[in-house]
């Protein structure tokens, strides 16, 4: 059986305990040769744009810009379409490798058989 794991990351740098662990558990997973989707909403959604991965700093973690290149590299992100609305960002300002999608194609993704997904 198939197995994939959907992160929804809603906490930022406000929470970086948070934050820090959603990104590890992910890049975790694809490690292991679990299919990965990460999605970035709310405080997160930042973290969707160039730069923003590389100021975030806990100590004692992995550097957040690194997790989320794994993730893009091998997985997929994608960056909630209202979240991005509200904090005016476009498709040409995301790093390149993320996407732009809405709530129905996360309930559709989190809906496939073999899938758990974890909201942090």
């Amino acid at each position: 059986m198939r197995k994939k794991l959907v992160v929804k990351v809603l906490s930022g740098a406000a929470d970086p305990e948070r934050t820090a662990q959603a990104f590890t558990v992910a890049a975790t997973a694809l490690a292991a040769g679990v299919e990965v989707s990460l999605w970035l909403t709310s405080d997160a959604s930042d973290f969707a744009l160039p730069g923003r991965a590389e100021k975030f700093e806990l100590p004692h973690a992995a550097p957040l810009h690194d997790l989320l290149g794994a993730l893009i590299a091998g997985g997929s992100v994608t960056l909630c379409t209202q979240c991005a609305e509200r904090r005016g960002i476009t498709h040409d300002q995301i790093i390149p490798g993320i996407v732009i999608k809405g709530a129905a194609s996360f309930v559709e993704e989190i809906m496939e058989d073999g899938v758990q997904a974890l909201v942090y």
